[in-house]
């Protein structure tokens, strides 16, 4: 069984970086696992995707995914050692017109996908939570599902850590 690993943090706290620190270590054929769709007009954002790049190994795979996460990883060819899933939130934006309970069990059979295959996963979240309660019912509503998702995450995960001002706390 394979073994995952979430990290989480809020934004800008070194949580995708460490993330990288674990995968470093599974060989060659790591695979990246981009949850973003990508919007050709959002300047920022591929700026973002190109600096998040040339942060990984050139060997790594890329699999842009934002649709069903699970047929497309399995149809890698050759599996891969290891699996960088980032992010359970941009993961979550992108689902936000299914109903809470669609999107949960999306997320779990992710979860159990990521549990039954031989290579590790690490999982990165964003903490959304910490601020001010949203004023707006959607944003209310992302912000619920966002801590949801996390903690069936950190429930599911052999190791948990937070990352804060880029550093890492274990959590479990």
């Amino acid at each position: 069984m394979g073994k995952l690993i979430f990290v989480t943090g809020p934004v800008r706290s070194g949580k995708s970086r460490f993330a990288l620190e674990f995968a470093r270590t599974w060989g060659e054929q790591v695979v990246y696992a981009a949850t973003y769709r990508i919007n050709p007009e959002d300047e920022e954002m591929l700026e973002r995707i190109r600096r998040h790049r040339l942060e990984r190994p050139s060997i790594w795979r890329t699999l842009e995914a934002p649709g069903d996460m699970v047929e497309a990883l399995s149809r890698l060819n050759p599996p891969p050692s290891g699996v960088v899933l980032d992010c359970l939130t941009v993961w979550l934006g992108g689902r936000l017109e299914a109903s809470d309970e669609a999107i949960q069990e999306g997320w779990e059979r992710l979860l159990t996908y990521f549990r039954r295959v031989p290579w590790p996963t690490v999982v990165v979240g964003n903490e959304v939570g910490w601020s001010l309660v949203p004023g707006e019912p959607e944003l209310r509503r992302f912000r619920d599902l966002a801590g949801w998702l996390a903690q069936a995450t950190a429930q599911a995960a052999d190791e948990a850590w937070l990352c804060v001002a880029g550093c890492p706390v274990k959590l479990k």
